[in-house]
C-alpha cells in the first residue's frame, strides 16, 4: 500500500469516527503533493460538508466534477450543497444534467421537486414526485416527499397513506417514523406522536428536527425538563446554515423554559 493509499485510508477512517475536520486535514497535506488526486479530492468535498464547511465544499465539488462528470454521487453531493447555500438555480442544473444523462435517476427528479416544495411551488413538486414514482414505485424518497405535499396542501389522510407506503419500503429509515409522528402530532394524537418520534431517534441519535418536535410533545403534556432537554439536543445536532433563524428561536425558547422550571 502506498503513501497517497494509507492517507486516503485514515482519512475515511476519521470520517467514520466522526472526525471531519481530521479527515480535511489529512486530505489538504496528501492534495499538497497531489493536486490532481481525484479520489482524495472526491473524498474532501465529503469531509467539507460533514465538518460544515459548505462553502469550501462547493470549490472542490465543482472542480472534481469537472474532472469526473461520469460520477453521479458527486453530481448529487454538489447538487445537495448548492440546495443548503440557498443556490436553488444552480442545484436545478445539477439535477437536470444528471437527468439529462439517466432518466431513470429518480433521486435527481425527487430533489428537483424539493427545490420547487421550498419555493412554494406546490404542483410543480408534486408532478415531480409522481414522475419519479412512475420511473420506481419502490422509491422511499419520492413517497415521503409525495407526503409531505399532500400534507402541505391539507390532504392528510394521503399524506399518511404515502408516509405509511415509504415505512413498508423501508422500515428502518428513520425519516419515515419521523413524517408519521408529525402527522400524529397534527392530528393532537400526542401518544402515537412521541412513540414514532423516539423510534426516528433511537434509528438516527443525531435526527435534529426529531428532537425539535419531541420537545414540542414534551412541552404539550408540561414535561418541562425533558423538553428543555430535547430542545438543546435540536441545536447540538442542526448545523444547516438554512435552520438559523429557527435555532435562534429555540435558544431564545430554553431560555424562557429555564426561568418557569
Amino acid at each position: 500500500m502506498n503513501d497517497s493509499q494509507i492517507s486516503l485510508n485514515r482519512a475515511e477512517q476519521a470520517l467514520e469516527n466522526g472526525a471531519p475536520d481530521e479527515a480535511v486535514r489529512i486530505l489538504k497535506r496528501l492534495l499538497q503533493e497531489q493536486a490532481d488526486n481525484t479520489d482524495a479530492l472526491a473524498l474532501l468535498g465529503e469531509a467539507l460538508i460533514e465538518a460544515g464547511h459548505l462553502k469550501e465544499a462547493v470549490m472542490v465539488l465543482e472542480d472534481v466534477v469537472g474532472r469526473l462528470p461520469d460520477d453521479l454521487d458527486l453530481q448529487f453531493d454538489l447538487g445537495d450543497t448548492y440546495f443548503e447555500l440557498g443556490r436553488p438555480a444552480d442545484a436545478c442544473r445539477v439535477y437536470e444534467a444528471v437527468l439529462a444523462r439517466d432518466p431513470a435517476q429518480t433521486d435527481a427528479r425527487v430533489s428537483l421537486g424539493l427545490i420547487h416544495f421550498h419555493q412554494d411551488q406546490m404542483d410543480a413538486a408534486e408532478a415531480c414526485y409522481r414522475q419519479a414514482l412512475q420511473h420506481d414505485p419502490a422509491s422511499a424518497f419520492a413517497w415521503h416527499s409525495l407526503g409531505d405535499v399532500c400534507f402541505a396542501t391539507g390532504r392528510s389522510d394521503e399524506a399518511r397513506d404515502c408516509f405509511a407506503r415509504a415505512l413498508e419500503l423501508d422500515p428502518d429509515d428513520p425519516q419515515g417514523h419521523f413524517n408519521l409522528a408529525e402527522y400524529h402530532y397534527d392530528n393532537g394524537d400526542l401518544k402515537e406522536a412521541e412513540k414514532y418520534c423516539r423510534r426516528a431517534i433511537t434509528l438516527d441519535p443525531e435526527f435534529s428536527f426529531a428532537y425539535l418536535t419531541l420537545g414540542n410533545i414534551c412541552l404539550d403534556q408540561e414535561q418541562v425538563q425533558e423538553s428543555i432537554h430535547c430542545f438543546k439536543k435540536f441545536l447540538q445536532f442542526e448545523k444547516s446554515p438554512a435552520s438559523k433563524e429557527i435555532c435562534d428561536e429555540v435558544a431564545a425558547l430554553i431560555d424562557g423554559l429555564k426561568d418557569e422550571a
